[in-house]
């Protein structure tokens, strides 16, 4: 057994920048992860490893999550051990934002006050977030620093045309910051354009993971304790204070205890949740510091779909064509004009090269545009024109998932996973305003991808949930009645017990969360040194 004044469950974004800014600070701050260590040397480019198969996630027959979506006007059940689809998202040190494509944006000042902002959606549970733009603003410019977020990165020569085109549609188009340096800084080298970012760890130490802008510089700097191959199963509480975390080595099976005087979950939203009802005692028999109901609810999501659209080289300018040596570099280009459209929330865009795998987009090859398998000459001529005579442009539109009733997190306790513990259950309901205003958005891109003279586009627009993006769960507020955690997440409940990720969103904003995550757990961070 062993004291600590801070841990931390979790090494992802919320995590990590808890663990770095209290650490400084002087505090004994131990970070317990589930996943693996990967040192920046041992990240490969392996697509079999880190694509199509569980390397950075646990094994879908050990582990798995319940799924329950609503799908073609009916509720589906099934798992994902089944479905052999994963909502784990990168289970080693530094969590998921190791994978991240390092796209950054802030919120805006309105996404704090949606409520007031627009009028009440039927069956969405809309409300005010309890801090302001303003209370997170000097967070988000120490994360800028700290993480290196910049709009420096080297750009394909084919931004020109989606410039030039933007301009003459009078078309608001922006340069879209990114979490990755463009130079050295510190014992952090600059982007190598490797062509592999996104699903992939960063060699070099460029990408502003939680491992390399806060755990790392933690450990070096400041004596940050972590282990890693240790899962935490349980909290153990008395009616106001959590004493200890139960915890399993996941090599050896081993069980022990960790103390501590304040406890922070950063296990991801769905993760987060599954902790603390399966940490039910006497005093929280419906799961731990879950007095209110609220535990679990108001699941949210990014979502609204994604589509790729192919460019014929012979058909572009020379200007506008990415030479071979470029492929390596980004488009660094979003478009927030339709943040609102006819005074309702609406999404943000997204644009990125199709991603360069070459298994995937070889195994796309096989199908004809009817989705006929095909083979022969048909193939060698398909495959010539994927992977030689186009250039594929993708998008991804990011809309503010409306939470609601029928979209939260619960425990299935008739399905354990290897550890014997209740594995998560997922119910995932888009409300129908998402679909409305990703189809709203996607008409308006292919307007705009026309008069770039694309050659085919593909929309996939859908109310599906991506598992990357999920936020909600343990919303924060001022009523203790109707929120999981105060305005600095940290519970109504137990004083001493934090949660630290996405969890505490009531909104998402339309963006990806990580910027906000890390500032928010900066603020935290403050919080915390004044009251112990």
């Amino acid at each position: 057994m062993s004291n600590y004044d801070v841990a931390i469950i979790g090494s992802g974004a919320g995590g990590g920048a808890l663990a770095y800014s209290l650490s400084k600070a002087g505090f004994n701050v131990i970070i317990i992860e589930k996943g693996d260590f990967i040192s920046r040397d041992n990240f490969t480019k392996d697509e079999l490893a880190y694509c199509r198969r569980d390397i950075v996630t646990p094994s879908l027959k050990d582990e798995y999550h319940i799924i329950e979506e609503y799908i073609d006007n009916k509720w589906q059940l099934n798992s994902t051990k089944n479905l052999n689809s994963s909502f784990w998202n990168g289970n080693i040190v530094g969590g998921s934002s190791n994978f991240m494509s390092g796209m950054f944006h802030k919120l805006a000042p309105d996404d704090f006050r949606l409520k007031d902002r627009y009028k009440d959606i039927k069956n969405a549970n809309i409300e005010n977030w309890v801090i302001s733009y303003k209370d997170l603003e000097p967070y988000y410019k120490e994360a800028k620093e700290l993480v290196g977020i910049t709009t420096d990165t080297k750009e394909s020569s084919f931004v020109r045309l989606l410039d030039k085109v933007a301009k003459n549609e009078n078309i608001d188009i922006s340069k879209t910051p990114r979490a990755i340096l463009s130079k050295s800084l510190n014992d952090r080298d600059g982007c190598y354009y490797s062509n592999f970012c996104g699903s992939y760890g960063c060699s070099s130490g460029a990408k502003g993971s939680s491992l390399e802008a806060f755990i790392t510089p933690a450990i070096k700097n400041y004596g940050l304790k972590l282990i890693y191959n240790s899962h935490v199963k349980k909290l153990i509480s008395s009616k106001t204070n959590i004493s200890s975390a139960l915890v399993i080595d996941t090599k050896t099976g081993l069980e022990f205890t960790i103390q501590a005087k304040i406890f922070l979950v950063s296990a991801q939203a769905h993760e987060s949740v599954r902790l603390l009802f399966n940490s039910a005692n006497s005093f929280y028999p419906n799961g731990l510091a879950n007095s209110s109901g609220e535990l679990g609810k108001n699941l949210i999501f990014s979502a609204g779909g994604y589509g790729l659209v192919e460019f014929e080289k012979s058909k572009l300018d020379k200007e506008f064509l990415p030479k071979y040596y470029e492929k390596g570099y980004f488009i660094n280009r979003s478009i927030k004009e339709w943040i609102e459209i006819d005074n309702m929330k609406g999404a943000m865009i997204e644009f990125m090269f199709e991603h360069a795998n070459p298994i995937a987009k070889a195994i796309k090859s096989k199908y004809d545009e009817d989705n006929n398998l095909i083979w022969g000459q048909k193939l060698v001529d398909n495959l010539k024109y994927k992977f030689n005579d186009i250039v594929t442009l993708r998008y991804e539109i990011f809309a503010d998932w409306l939470p609601n009733n029928k979209c939260y997190i619960s425990v299935d306790k008739n399905s354990l996973d290897k550890y014997g513990m209740p594995v998560g259950k997922l119910k995932i309901y888009s409300h129908p305003h998402n679909l409305k205003i990703a189809k709203i958005v996607d008409k308006k891109l292919n307007l705009f991808f026309k008069k770039m003279n694309a050659s085919k586009i593909y929309s996939k627009i859908n109310s599906s949930a991506p598992q990357n993006l999920i936020a909600g769960g343990c919303r924060f507020g001022d009523n203790p009645q109707k929120s999981v955690l105060n305005s600095y997440c940290q519970t109504h409940d137990i004083k001493n017990l934090f949660v630290v990720d996405a969890s505490f969103m009531p909104t998402g904003g339309s963006i990806p969360y990580t910027w906000t995550i890390y500032a928010n757990a900066l603020r935290i961070a403050d919080y915390i040194k004044q009251i112990v």
